[in-house]
């Protein structure tokens, strides 16, 4: 099964229907899809993978933030560390640039910035890096399971 097959199964078993949206010249950084999809930079949905204390969790970022890994270890109680691109494939599944924020490889608890949350709509990588989707910030935290957490750069 490919990364497309196995994102729609992962949005299914969520409850969503996508419609995915491909870009052949790429929405593998933030920039690229805002560009690609004619949104706002915070509307874009970084799936970003992280270890805390050596297991993957998945911070789910505004394009527009960064992450700060102090406070990321904060919310989650442990030392963080970037994920590569091994670890990222392994986790989730998909390669960096590509990751959906649910239906992954194993089940990995999730943050979400809650810059998300004020926009109407958002989107978020569909499995492959010139493939997204659209869904509401209250469907991305539902399919996900993610908990709401503070964890930007200032």
């Amino acid at each position: 099964m490919g990364a497309r097959e196995r994102f729609l199964a992962g949005a299914e078993a969520v409850g969503l229907t996508p419609e995915i949206l491909r870009f052949p010249e790429g929405t593998r950084t933030a920039e690229e899809a805002a560009a690609a999809v004619g949104c706002e930079l915070g509307q874009i949905v970084k799936s970003l993978v992280f270890l805390c204390d050596g297991r993957p969790v998945l911070a789910l970022t505004s394009g527009a933030n960064r992450v700060d890994t102090k406070r990321l270890g904060t919310v989650l109680g442990g030392r963080i560390t970037r994920a590569d691109a091994d670890g990222v494939r392994e986790a989730t599944g998909y390669a960096i640039g590509g990751t959906p924020p649910f239906g992954h490889a194993q089940p990995l608890r999730a943050v979400v910035d809650p810059a998300l949350l004020s926009y109407d709509v958002v989107w978020a990588a569909a499995g492959t890096p010139d493939t997204v989707f659209e869904l509401t910030p209250g469907e991305l935290v539902q399919a996900s399971g993610a908990e709401i957490a503070d964890f930007a750069a200032a």
